[in-house]
């Protein structure tokens, strides 16, 4: 809860800033203002705590355990890389700069309160003022047509996958007569539930399954991630994407389902999982827009990720692993591909051609992150799709892993396509442009983060072990 405080006070702070014309500040300020408050949520770690309303229905708002700490501090960190990237990215829009900062910050909000929540109308609070928040990003270009395009879609599907949501709620809500998670998890566990009460997880679930992009569910998310500012779709294939699986993860041990829908709930997990993995790295292999395709590898990642759905009582540490090799790759690949693309038409792979004869270093960092996603040694994509793996097949769905195995070998294919072409192709110009300082400390940095989890994964699974 105090978490949560601290990060409304920082976002209203932002824009306040703006009144004393603290623009050149306010990135530095916003950085250390996350930093303390990371190390405020760490604080919490040991000391569990449920925050009460006396209101009927309204007790267990927040709940600070082991699961909220840990996901928050990676929401937290990957939101100082995005505050860091965006000093340099709107620079172009010094009026506006605390806006974006600010936004970015309140998406943080919405994002603890969504791994923090213990009764479903926080929950509901949450995720709407991150969608909300992502809504007004994806927009942010006014008189660009793609990104008026892109804020349309998002918005019109996404208020959509909201109402399923509200839907689903309103029916645990009839079946239970309750918003609090544990009340509604004894009175699920029992015979009394009525049959209304799975068709209400389920559609929660659909809603879900929606924000993280997972097939069938997935078809705005190349248009949105095509059409949004660079920065918009790094924050959207990161922090939105991580904080979504992490909420559907929690909604799922936390509602229950009566045992009788356990099996059929798995096996719709089992298509949905393999469906994600293999749509989208088979349409990932067709694009040449880079954000585009790393739309479809976030597809495709989300179908491994469901994967920790299949064995709810012992997956959280490692999804909690898989979300930050993940994320933190996606971060430090998305500092070059900003860099790289800030001043050009388009995102095409012909613009990265050459970057490892003009700028060795950024496209080392690339390199990495992609291997890193593709899962190859010493990267922590590799440990976290192996322990994924591992825990699937203790649960008997080894046809998910077969799946799983033969989809990294095709999402090589692609990774490598922007690989070759930074090494074996020419760039237009041989001239090399000047690097913003912050562009390889953000890539630097994050790629280190995955390497060192990689080769210590304990530091991460021990979280939540």
């Amino acid at each position: 809860m105090n978490t949560l405080i601290a990060i409304s006070g920082l976002g209203i702070f932002c824009l306040i800033a703006e009144i004393f014309n603290l623009r050149k500040l306010l990135v530095p300020i916003a950085i250390l203002g996350l930093l303390a408050i990371l190390g405020l949520n760490l604080s919490e770690y040991n000391a569990p705590t449920a925050y009460f309303n006396q209101m009927e229905n309204l007790n267990n708002m927040i709940i600070v355990d082991k699961f909220a700490v840990a996901f928050s501090s990676l929401f937290i960190v990957l939101t100082i890389f995005l505050v860091a990237l965006s000093g340099d990215f709107y620079k172009d829009h010094p009026t506006k700069i605390s806006d974006f900062i600010a936004i970015k910050i309140f998406i943080l909000a919405g994002a603890v309160a969504m791994v923090s929540f213990g009764n479903l109308s926080m929950f509901f609070l949450g995720i709407e003022v991150l969608s909300i928040s992502l809504y007004i990003l994806a927009a942010s270009r006014r008189l660009d047509v793609k990104s008026n395009e892109a804020g349309m879609k998002y918005f019109l599907l996404g208020s959509f996958a909201s109402g399923i949501i509200l839907f689903g709620i309103c029916l645990v809500y009839g079946a239970t007569g309750y918003f609090d998670l544990a009340s509604i998890y004894n009175l699920s566990q029992g015979t009394g539930a009525p049959v209304w009460f799975p068709f209400g997880v389920t559609l929660i679930v659909i809603g879900m399954l929606f924000k993280i992009a997972a097939a069938p569910f997935h078809f705005w998310a190349p248009d949105v991630y095509e059409g949004s500012p660079s920065m918009t779709t790094a924050t959207m294939s990161t922090l939105a994407k991580v904080v979504a699986m992490a909420t559907l993860y929690k909604l799922i041990s936390g509602l229950g389902l009566p045992e009788d829908y356990v099996p059929m709930f798995q096996n719709i997990i089992i298509i949905i999982s393999i469906l994600s993995m293999t749509v989208g790295n088979i349409m990932a292999l067709r694009q040449k827009n880079v954000k585009r395709m790393l739309a479809f590898s976030g597809i495709s990642h989300a179908g491994f990720m469901l994967m920790a759905l299949l064995s709810l009582s012992s997956a959280a540490p490692t999804l909690l692993y898989y979300t930050a090799a993940y994320a933190l790759a996606g971060i430090a690949s998305f500092a070059v591909i900003i860099y790289v693309t800030k001043d050009k038409d388009n995102e095409d792979i012909f613009n990265f051609n050459g970057l490892g004869k003009t700028n060795p270093l950024l496209a080392a960092v690339l390199t990495a992150s992609l291997l890193s996603m593709a899962g190859i040694p010493i990267f922590s994509g590799f440990f976290a799709k192996f322990m994924l793996f591992a825990q699937t097949i203790k649960t008997g769905y080894i046809i998910v892993v077969i799946a799983g195995v033969i989809n990294s070998i095709i999402s090589i294919g692609y990774y490598f396509k922007l690989i070759l072409a930074m090494y074996t192709k020419d760039s237009d110009s041989e001239e090399s442009k000047s690097v913003p300082l912050v562009y390889t400390i953000v890539a630097v940095f994050a790629i280190l983060l995955n390497i060192i989890i990689g080769i210590y994964p304990s530091i991460v699974t021990h979280l939540l072990s």
